[in-house]
């Protein structure tokens, strides 16, 4: 009597054991929000570096400070990091040069502690979410291979049930549990390369800040 098993990925996925089936949903669960928080940092970085592009070519076109302040002051809610970074430590200057008995070390001083502060919230900001893809990238293919090794586990203990083994046999559990590893794979390969190329582009963004705010601590200083 020649039995035959239906071999398609549904079946096999809707066949496979409770656990199996728990670790593939969850594995599926972390590639839908893998892919999410990608296309959300793609968008998130594109237009970080198209704002602080533009907000650089508007500083060194030699305009008057006052005037760029009061533009990143109307423009708060829309503004980038680098612009944040110019109002947060430009207020902080004008604050400190009013007070009477500054000397120029105290007022860049505070100036610099200022946009620091500035600089640690925006680079919190840019920088969410992306320990979400480090830990898929990294745990996804073990929990994968839980998985396989637990339908695995399962099918040669169905074959102590059983009086003549044959390929047929173990084949479709076999093939259940490789399925888990397969979607392990699936969720941590994209997990990887999204979560290397954000930590690049996030790594030139923030040399690229370091540069502006002493850059523009410089024009202060001398200004003073």
């Amino acid at each position: 009597m020649n039995v035959t098993h239906d071999m398609s990925v549904l079946s096999l996925i809707t066949g496979a054991s409770l656990l199996v089936q728990l670790v593939m949903s969850g594995l599926l669960l972390c590639s839908l929000f893998s892919w999410y928080y990608i296309f959300v940092k793609i968008f998130t970085y594109r237009r970080a570096t198209q704002q602080s592009e533009k907000f650089e070519k508007d500083f060194w076109s030699g305009g008057d400070l006052n005037e760029l302040f009061q533009r990143a002051v109307n423009a708060r809610d829309t503004a980038g990091t680098m612009e944040r970074l110019f109002e947060s430590g430009y207020r902080e200057f004008t604050k400190l040069r009013k007070q009477s008995g500054q000397n120029i070390g105290v007022v860049m001083d505070g100036t610099r502690r200022a946009m620091r502060a500035t600089y640690q919230r925006e680079m919190e900001g840019l920088e969410s979410h992306l320990s979400f893809l480090a830990s898929v990238g990294s745990v996804s293919p073990y929990v994968g291979l839980f998985g396989t090794v637990w339908g695995i586990m399962n099918s040669f203990r169905g074959l102590a049930q059983v009086a003549q083994a044959t390929l047929g046999t173990v084949a479709p559990g076999i093939a259940e549990a490789l399925i888990a590893t397969a979607m392990g794979l699936f969720a941590a390969i994209p997990a990887v390369v999204a979560y290397n190329r954000f930590a690049g582009d996030l790594n030139r963004l923030a040399t690229k800040f370091d540069s502006f705010m002493e850059e523009f601590s410089n024009i202060l200083q001398r200004q003073s």
